[in-house]
Formats: structure tokens, C-alpha cells, sequence
């Protein structure tokens, strides 16, 4: 019997689960899709990935096949299902795409129904960027929505699965722009994601995992992209780089670029392909930029001669302070305060490869004086240091020949003790 009620109430239990679930207005029955009950048994390009489009931004949000392409996704009947009274469009030309994707992303007040702070003028800056301009002459090989953002398998930009992730926006542009069959109809290179890739930028975001570092987007708009003109590019490199703007704006290199129609930043740090600068960056070797405008005997030539120079004294006093502090450290001299100290000067260090912008020495020798001074304090300390290191020693040394000393007296006396005084025998 005590069974047998177990058994009855657990039924009741279930059949009270099951009623409160079909009763329960919160969870609504999932809406019925035959598109996709059809379109997943088909190979690409017709299949659909059933859980791909499960896993999409517009299914989580509750949009169906039918929001983009029409039809009635409800019923079994294809006549009706794809029927034009419904509104059925099977295939959508590349040049209606931005449009019917602007439906809804242009419609602030449909948007703010999913997400009130989302952005609803991807349509506008799409045309006036390159690939709309094209697109709306007829030239429907340009980008559109789904080349970046693809079609049925859409993410949000933050999510790591998304084409348009930061980490993934380089591979997706270079889908087309390092396809040189594809590109070879319009007259530009096709290297930059294999520039890119050799880059800090790209080391930064891919290997560090910087997701502010620059991708392609971040130069080029994304929606509204388009290449930086050459009045423009340090206006969107001081983006990120602000003070080094600011000093390029106020040296002679800023009316000299202009008057040649040099860009900003890119004559010297290249586009692309930006590396990590140096102290031989600047200067008269081989590997500065300086020497691609400036001959010997002109101004601007011993300028850059003097900077770089300064620059390598003031390194190179840092590091002789840097060995000298580690070996008293080593060697258990405290020198924790002087080496602190010692950061000063490599802040100044910093300050002077930065005032590099202004093209003015006497900007970059300010701080290099500035370090100069550390350096010679922390070097003084440092030999200090040693001093004391070798008064040490010589105390350590001199210790170690009076205890021996003691100790060999020792020996003498405890002979002399043990020895058997005369007419004694052992």
C-alpha cells in the first residue's frame, strides 16, 4: 500500500508539472519553422545549420527565416510557405541587401524594442563609404552587410564567435582585400592583412590579446569605411596617440609635410606595416627616417645626428647604472631606493623619445639632461655601493685571518697543556 501511494502521488506530481508548464504564460511554446526543418537537409548554399541559426543574434531576439525573406514559416504547404501572397523572396540581390538589412537597423524606434543604446546609422554611413558609393553605381562585387557580418550565423560584435570581432575584423576584410583575382579590377594592393600581420598593432591585439589595439576598423570605419586622406591620418592616429599629435603640431615638420603633401604619421611609421620604433629610427644610419629627406649638411640632418645621440648617451648611462646597482644587489648591498630612483631617468627616456615628434632638440635634450642627472646620482651610488662591498670583504677576510689565527693559538696552547711535563710519563 505504501507503494502503491508513492507511486500515485509522483503521478500526480508529474501530471501537475506538465499542466503548469502548458498553463505557465512565461514560457511561450517555440514558434514553429519549417524553413529551417526543410533548408537543414539540404547541402550549401540552400542548407541551413539548424543550430547555427539557433545560435544567431536574430533567432535569440525571435526573428524567423521569414523577417528577412517572407513567406509563411508556419505551415507544411510550400505554395504557402513560399507563396508571393505572403510576401516570398527565395533569393536577395547583393544590392538589396543594404536596404532590407536597414529595415530594421535604421528604424531607431524598432531597435530600441531589443537594445535602446544600439546604433541605427549603419545605413547612412554605408553610403557614404567606399563600398556603398560603388554599390549604388552599379557595382554590386563591393561589400555589403553580409560579407562582413554573414548571413545566418550572425553574432553580436563582442562575442568571439563573431566575424566582426576585434580579433577577427583583419581576416574578415582580407576575405577580399587580400584576394588579388578579386581585387585586380580595382587598382590596389592586396598585401596589407600580411603587413598587417608583421605590425604592432597586429602583435598587440593577436598575441597580447589587446582588444583596443587597431584592426582595420579602427582606421577605416567600419560601416562608413573608406582610406584616411592625407590631411586626415594624423587625425586618426591621434585617435589613440594624442601627445604625439600634439607635438607633431607644433614642430616645422607639420608645414613642411603639408607643402609636400606628405600624410602625418605614415611618411615615417608606414601604414600597414608599423614596427616597434627605436632609437635608430632616428638619426643618420641606415635604418632612420630621417636620412630618406635630410642629406648631411643640412640643418635638419645634424638635428636628427644630435638627438639620436643623446638619445644612446642617456640609454646607455641607464644601463651602466642598471649592471653596476644588480651587481652591489647580487652581491647583498641594499641599493633598493637607488634603484628606484634609477626609473626617473628611464621615464625621461620615454619623454625624450616622445619629443622625437616635435623634430626639436632642444625638446629631446631637456629630458635627456633631465635623465642625465639621475643617471650620474644612481652611478655614484652605485660605486658607493661597491665601496662598501669591498670594505666587506676586507673586513670579512681580515675576520677569517684572526679567527684562524685564534685558533691555531689554540691548538699551540691545548698542545702545550696536553704535553707531559718533566720526568712524567705518559
Amino acid at each position: 500500500m505504501v507503494c502503491r501511494g508513492a507511486k500515485n502521488a509522483l503521478i500526480m506530481v508529474a501530471l501537475s508539472c506538465c499542466l503548469f508548464l502548458l498553463a505557465a504564460p512565461g514560457l511561450p511554446a517555440q514558434a514553429k519553422n519549417s524553413c529551417i526543418n526543410c533548408h537543414g537537409l539540404f547541402d550549401p548554399p540552400l542548407g541551413i545549420n539548424a543550430e547555427e541559426f539557433a545560435g544567431s543574434i536574430h533567432a535569440q531576439k525571435g526573428l524567423l527565416c521569414t523577417s528577412c525573406h517572407g513567406g509563411d514559416s508556419s505551415s507544411d504547404d510550400m505554395t504557402q510557405a513560399m507563396g508571393k501572397a505572403a510576401g516570398f523572396r527565395g533569393h536577395i540581390e547583393r544590392a538589396q541587401i543594404p536596404a532590407l538589412c536597414g529595415k530594421c537597423h535604421s528604424d531607431a524606434a524598432y531597435m530600441r524594442g531589443f537594445n535602446p543604446s544600439v546604433r541605427t546609422d549603419q545605413l547612412s554611413q554605408y553610403q557614404t563609404s567606399v563600398h556603398g558609393k560603388m554599390l549604388a553605381k552599379g557595382n554590386s562585387h563591393v561589400a555589403v552587410c553580409i560579407d562582413c557580418h554573414t548571413t545566418h550565423n550572425i553574432h553580436p560584435p563582442n562575442d568571439p564567435r563573431s566575424s566582426v570581432y576585434p580579433a577577427n575584423v583583419a581576416r574578415t576584410c582580407a576575405r577580399c582585400h587580400a584576394n588579388a583575382e578579386y581585387m585586380k579590377d580595382y587598382k590596389i594592393p592586396t598585401n596589407q592583412f600580411a603587413l598587417y600581420s608583421t605590425s604592432v598593432h597586429h602583435e598587440a591585439l593577436a598575441v597580447r590579446g589587446d582588444l583596443s589595439a587597431p584592426t582595420c576598423s579602427t582606421c577605416h570605419g567600419s560601416h562608413g569605411a573608406a582610406p584616411p586622406g592625407v590631411a586626415s591620418v594624423e587625425r586618426v592616429c591621434s585617435t589613440c596617440h594624442v601627445f604625439q599629435q600634439q607635438l607633431f603640431d607644433s614642430g616645422p615638420h607639420k608645414a613642411a609635410f603639408g607643402a609636400m603633401g606628405f600624410p602625418g604619421c605614415i611618411t615615417c611609421h608606414s601604414n600597414h606595416a608599423i614596427q616597434h620604433p627605436s632609437d635608430g629610427s632616428i638619426g643618420t644610419g641606415n635604418t632612420a627616417f630621417c636620412v630618406r629627406c635630410h642629406v648631411e649638411g643640412d640643418a635638419g640632418y645634424t638635428a636628427a645626428a644630435g638627438m639620436h645621440a643623446g638619445l644612446v648617451k642617456l640609454d646607455g648611462e641607464i644601463q651602466r647604472s642598471e649592471e653596476i646597482l644588480k651587481r652591489a644587489q647580487v652581491s647583498g648591498v641594499e641599493v633598493g631606493q637607488t634603484a628606484m630612483a634609477l626609473t626617473e631617468a628611464q621615464d625621461d627616456l620615454t619623454k625624450a623619445r616622445v619629443a622625437i615628434h616635435s623634430a626639436r632638440p632642444d625638446a629631446v635634450d631637456q629630458n635627456i639632461q633631465a635623465g642625465l642627472k639621475v643617471t650620474d646620482k644612481t652611478w655614484q651610488a652605485g660605486l658607493a655601493a661597491m665601496k662598501e662591498l669591498k670594505y666587506r670583504r676586507q673586513g670579512l677576510v681580515a675576520s677569517i685571518v684572526a679567527i684562524v689565527l685564534v685558533l691555531i693559538a689554540l691548538a699551540f696552547l691545548i698542545r702545550k697543556i696536553e704535553a707531559p711535563k718533566p720526568g712524567e710519563t705518559k
